[in-house]
């Protein structure tokens, strides 16, 4: 592996509760779920566990609340070696949590209910400053309020720190400020909701990205689930193809590309191959059940890169 990079993520922690059924109910309706299982989530610290199981230094910048989840959150981002010296604890408000629901076929419904998260400041981001500068990226999502994330976009440019920001879940955006990311890396549901344009096909995609380019976005990443991920900028658009893998859950996965592609880019990799790994890496993710539980160690994905390495699907 080269250089170990610092990657920040100044974002979200959740605890998932995942349902696995094969169908849902109607109004008024109770049905029998398959399975259950409960894990730690939260599109922020999913992506700093990517970061940190592919090799980086990773920082959480996020608030939690003073209930059961909080203290277990914190002390699972201590377990797996991130750092959360800067992860407070709201009182008077929940942890936030995600109910997810995913049907046979591994595809999810999911409600977040923020809770702490909306309590993340940017008063938090200059208590974190310190650390923050000492990153090789800050990594952002929108299930923090948008003051904080324009905030911490505009530290990040002010200090010369790469950003990725994954405007997820979709809403809409002050594109002036977005334009001041490095990477804005939505899905294709999300890339929809922002732009207001279909994204049904990889030429929707690459017409949705155009419209991101005119707006002031420098680098755009959308990514298209099996058909791979589709990148962005002034010197052109380029498909990078998916890896073929049996899917069991997709939860997570767009997490596992995320803090993935930030370490990879941050160890000095080309783009192409940076998100061509991370399109590897994610799809990985789908071949297990749950989130961050989901996502591989290092050494587990070097391995397997090995083996597929110039052969996607």
């Amino acid at each position: 592996m080269a250089n170990r990079p610092r990657i920040a993520v100044v974002g979200s922690v959740n605890v998932d509760l995942t349902t696995f059924t094969d169908d849902f109910p109607r109004p008024g309706e109770t049905i029998f779920g398959k399975s259950f299982d409960l894990g730690f989530g939260g599109k922020g610290a999913n992506q700093a566990v990517a970061a940190r199981l592919c090799g980086a230094e990773a920082t959480m910048v996020a608030k939690v609340g003073n209930d059961l989840f909080g203290p277990a959150s914190i002390k699972n981002f201590e377990s797996l070696g991130i750092d959360s010296t800067h992860v407070r604890t709201e009182t008077g408000v929940s942890s936030g949590v995600a109910p997810i629901f995913v049907d046979s076929a591994g595809q999810n419904r999911i409600i977040v209910v923020k809770g702490a998260n909306d309590a993340l400041r940017p008063a938090d981001v200059d208590q974190a400053a310190s650390v923050l500068k000492q990153s090789a990226c800050i990594v952002m999502q929108l299930e923090i309020p948008l003051d904080t994330v324009y905030y911490t976009i505009r530290f990040a440019k002010a200090n010369g720190i790469r950003s990725i920001l994954n405007p997820a879940p979709g809403q809409p955006l002050d594109m002036k400020q977005v334009g001041q990311v490095d990477y804005f890396i939505p899905n294709e549901s999300e890339a929809e909701t922002i732009a207001g344009k279909p994204v049904g096909s990889v030429e929707e995609a690459k017409s949705c990205a155009a419209f991101f380019l005119s707006q002031g976005v420098r680098r755009v990443i959308i990514t298209l689930g099996a058909s791979g991920c589709l990148l962005a900028g002034a010197d052109g658009m380029e498909l990078i193809p998916a890896f073929k893998v049996k899917t069991k859950d997709t939860t997570g996965a767009g997490d596992a590309f995320i803090g993935s592609f930030a370490v990879f880019l941050a160890e000095g990799m080309t783009e192409r191959d940076a998100l061509s790994r991370a399109n590897l890496y994610a799809a990985l993710s789908t071949t297990k059940v749950g989130t961050q539980k989901s996502f591989s160690k290092r050494a587990e994905f070097e391995q397997e890169w090995k083996t597929r390495a110039g052969a996607p699907a």
